[in-house]
C-alpha cells in the first residue's frame, strides 16, 4: 500500500496534514509510513494529478477527487466549520475506507 501526502514547499498546512493522516490512518489500523512528496513544478502537478496542497493519496488515488486543473497551488476542503485548509479527520477515515478493498468474506463450509 502506498501512502502519500503531496505539498507545495511553504504550505501553511503540511506539517499539520502530515500528523492527521498518519491519525487516521492509525485509526483505520494501517501502521504503514507516510511519503511527504514535494510538487514545485507544473509539470510534476500534472504527472501527479496534483490539485493542491495537501493532497492525501492512497495507491496513487487522491481521496478527495477533484475536477480542478492540476497546479501548484494550496488546496482547501469541505468542512462541517466552512472551508479548511485540510479535511476533518472523520471525513479522511471515510475517504481511506472508501479506497481500500473490502475485506474478504469468511469462508466457511
Amino acid at each position: 500500500m502506498e501512502l502519500v501526502l503531496l505539498v507545495i514547499p511553504g504550505c501553511p498546512n503540511s506539517g499539520t496534514a502530515k500528523e492527521l493522516f498518519d491519525s487516521a490512518l492509525g485509526l483505520e489500523g494501517i501502521t504503514n509510513a507516510v511519503e511527504v512528496r514535494e510538487i514545485t513544478t507544473q509539470d510534476q502537478a500534472e504527472r501527479y494529478d496534483f490539485h493542491g496542497s495537501p493532497s492525501f493519496s492512497l495507491d496513487g488515488t487522491d481521496l478527495f477527487a477533484s475536477a480542478a486543473a492540476p497546479a501548484v497551488a494550496c488546496r482547501v476542503y469541505p468542512t462541517a466549520s466552512g472551508l479548511a485548509g485540510q479535511p476533518g479527520i472523520d471525513d479522511l477515515r471515510r475517504a481511506i475506507r472508501a479506497v481500500l478493498p473490502a475485506p474478504a468474506p469468511n469462508a466457511r463450509a
